[in-house]
């Protein structure tokens, strides 16, 4: 079997609430790839309720 070329590096993809990027290559070859989330809503700190 021939040598395999090694793979071409990937831009990073952009969507809305998440970016997606290329992973280096592991020993077999299998090129993963990491997800990293951004949150879709803030969190505030609780207050307790003023006492009628």
């Amino acid at each position: 079997m021939s040598e395999q070329p090694p793979p071409t590096k990937v831009p990073d993809g952009q969507a809305r609430f998440l970016t997606t990027r290329q992973m280096a290559p592991n020993e077999k070859g299998f090129v993963g790839y990491k997800t990293v989330w951004e949150p879709f809503q803030k969190e505030v700190e609780y207050k307790t309720p003023k006492q009628p």
